[in-house]
């Protein structure tokens, strides 16, 4: 099996230890959906290529706000079920909730980016606040990604996404949750840009493709000569 080769269902992808996306049938290790097959040692695994967002504890997401109730917010963070941002997860102040409007902090249609605490049983997603990286998006543009194409947008090391905030002078914020923010110089650049990556995930030598559409379509190139692994 060759690394990161796009499979379809029933693949045989070998033996070994039958990872995610994968099932195992007569020792036989065979993909269960479409995706990229990968192997680390003896544990064989597969990325699926599209699908929903499945929160998990730890990830950092985009979200906006839906709903306020008395002490919380409800948030849309693009999964089957919304996440709750309770107050004393979203500021550090003392707040008199019966003397406070909670939209003094974070009003309906607002964006985010908050970290997922923890993920229940019954799908109940608690939201945080308490990370340096969490803040309210202000303006900027949003486009909507598979979330499984995230970890190829962010690149090796965050390679990827750097490669093209430098070349489009953007602010970039990535959620796992397959929501991106963009803000800056050249938006439609770095969409155009986020979307080929998604689209071309599967191919090898990506980032060398990326570097070279960005450096022809802003005559920017690479200062240092350095060559960055997709």
């Amino acid at each position: 099996m060759a690394e990161r080769e796009l499979v379809i269902p029933g693949d045989m992808l070998g033996e070994g230890i039958s990872g995610s996306g994968t099932y195992m049938e007569n020792g036989k290790i065979f993909a269960s959906v479409l995706g990229l097959a990968e192997r680390r040692d003896k544990l064989i695994f597969v990325i699926p290529l599209n699908g929903i967002y499945s929160p998990k504890t730890g990830d950092g997401v985009i979200g906006k706000i839906e709903d306020i109730a008395f002490s919380h917010w409800i948030v849309n963070i693009n999964a089957p079920y919304s996440g709750v941002l309770p107050l004393n997860e979203a500021v550090t102040d003392f707040v008199d909730l019966t003397k406070t409007d909670l939209t003094k902090y974070f009003n309906y249609d607002d964006i985010i980016f908050v970290k997922i605490s923890n993920v229940t049983k019954t799908k109940s997603i608690q939201l945080t606040m308490k990370d340096r990286k969490c803040r309210k998006l202000y303006g900027g543009r949003l486009i909507k990604i598979t979330p499984a194409k995230v970890p190829r947008i962010i690149g090796k090391g965050g390679s990827m996404v750097e490669l093209i905030k430098n070349h489009t002078g953007c602010q970039i914020v990535v959620g796992q949750n397959g929501i991106v923010w963009i803000k800056g110089e050249k938006e439609d650049l770095a969409i155009e840009a986020i979307q080929y990556i998604e689209e071309k995930s599967h191919i090898t030598g990506l980032t060398d493709k990326i570097k070279e559409m960005l450096e022809k379509k802003t005559g920017k190139g690479d200062e240092n000569g350095t060559k960055i692994n997709s």
